[in-house]
């Protein structure tokens, strides 16, 4: 989640409409200027007893933030606590259980981007050889029950576990126990975005299947295959979901402002802290009726945080998140680029990617989405079969658009080779969380303890 640095007294008033739309414009790019940003998440665990460390304790998390200074980073503080890192990677940041994200700069090809996880896994793995430090590549805590986890001194996060419980029964858990990768793309033009954005909201749950990789919750299996994506089924209705009304005909920015708008705020930041705003209405500030700030009317960074408040399968801000997937393994923090880069980059490949999607209805959709999480790529497509049916089509797609790109590592590869371990999947017929259930109920004899010595980076 994002990582609020500052707030600026002469940050702009929003007066008008435009504004609204303004962050969005100005995502706008010529293709040679698009770039690839990449977050992934861990869970952080003690080598000795598999617990998640606390904020404070010695060779905790503020502990391992710090040790990152070494490796030329600077620290981000809020109320005089370290939450953030800050250097030419991106930001290492927290998310509310001490769950650690390297969201990643923006880097123009797949190469770079693998090169900066390696970096940053390098980074934070001798760390943890000291401090007795470990982290585990899953995309939910396996073993732990919500009240074994710690909380993180960010101010946005007291506010939103207040709130979760008041609008979802899962939203803790998305909150505590999760943990996913990212991939963040650019647009040319308000017609590519509504292109870009139909296409992954469509194909998102493809990559929730391929990449799913939560089958355990406190100790065994919860009948899921991705119960991470199965958690946003229930966290909260008004900020999550497929949003239909992004493949009705006029869909542009206009129409996502008029989403967000509706969207309920959780806070607004004033003075280096966070004013609970929680369930309140953004058309409420603009007419500076919003009962947390009487009388105030909001500014452009009020919006922008605002924009980030929201949690569908994809987000609009100045780009477009594609978030379907768990977290995992260093080859599949690399893979999930490689994904939406071949599919969303090249006009061919996004053209292809569209023609196999355009007729899909509506119900079929959410249908979709909503067996994704338990039934991987058995989930029904609209109008008959399955994802089996179209997943290696999809990658033959997303393999032709990366190969148009012809970006080249040193050695004269291009960037096909980072879609390998999806095609393994295809192949397989298997996804990461049946090959750990395979595990479980086989050479770990229900051992799950065993899942952090095969699963940790």
């Amino acid at each position: 989640m994002s990582t609020r640095q500052v707030s600026d007294s002469n940050d702009p008033l929003i007066e008008s409409r435009d504004q609204l739309v303004a962050p969005m414009q100005k995502g706008e790019k010529p293709r040679e200027a698009w770039r690839i940003g990449t977050e992934h998440e861990k869970f952080v665990y003690r080598t000795a007893d598999h617990a998640a460390p606390s904020y404070d304790e010695p060779g905790g998390i503020r502990d391992l933030l710090m040790a990152l200074t070494e490796f030329g980073w600077e620290p981000v503080m809020e109320g005089g606590k370290v939450i953030a890192m800050s250097g030419p990677d991106g930001a290492v940041s927290l998310e509310p259980a001490g769950q650690l994200e390297l969201s990643g700069a923006p880097l123009e090809s797949l190469h770079e981007t693998c090169a900066e996880t390696g970096r940053h896994l390098a980074q934070v793995k001798t760390i943890g050889d000291r401090f007795g430090l470990a982290y585990l590549g899953l995309g939910l805590w396996p073993d732990k029950a919500r009240g074994d986890l710690p909380i993180m001194p960010k101010g946005r996060y007291e506010i939103m576990l207040r709130h979760m419980p008041r609008v979802g029964t899962m939203g803790l858990d998305m909150m505590l126990r999760t943990c996913t990768i990212q991939t963040n793309l650019d647009y040319a033009s308000e017609a590519d975005m509504a292109q870009k954005f139909r296409v992954s909201l469509a194909l998102q749950p493809l990559a929730t299947a391929l990449f799913a990789n939560s089958p355990f919750l406190e100790g065994k299996p919860n009948g899921f295959l991705s119960y991470r994506s199965h958690i946003w089924s229930d966290t909260d209705p008004a900020r999550t979901g497929m949003l239909p009304f992004v493949f009705e005909d006029g869909f542009g920015y206009e129409r996502y402002v008029d989403y967000m708008l509706d969207v309920p705020m959780y806070f607004v930041f004033r003075d280096g802290k966070y004013i609970d705003a929680a369930g309140q209405s953004f058309r409420d500030f603009l007419d500076g009726k919003l009962p947390a700030l009487p009388g105030e009317k909001p500014r452009k960074s009020d919006w922008i945080d605002h924009l980030s408040t929201a949690f569908p399968e994809v987000r609009l801000k100045s780009f477009l998140e594609m978030r379907g997937a768990d977290g995992g393994p260093w080859n599949r923090i690399c893979a999930l680029p490689a994904f939406w880069v071949g599919l969303l980059y090249d006009q061919g490949a996004l053209d292809a990617a569209w023609d196999l999607v355009k007729d899909w209805d509506m119900e079929g959709r959410e249908i979709l989405r909503a067996s994704v999480p338990k039934l991987g790529l058995d989930a029904p497509l609209p109008g008959g079969g399955t994802l089996r049916d179209i997943a290696g089509r999809v990658l033959d797609i997303a393999r032709s658009g990366l190969a148009a790109r012809g970006r080249l590592n040193a050695a004269g590869d291009n960037e096909t080779g980072y879609l390998l371990p999806l095609d393994e999947i295809v192949a397989s017929g298997k996804t990461p969380a049946e090959r750990l259930l395979d595990l479980y109920h086989g050479a770990w004899g229900g051992d799950l303890s065993k899942v952090y010595a095969a699963k940790s980076f």
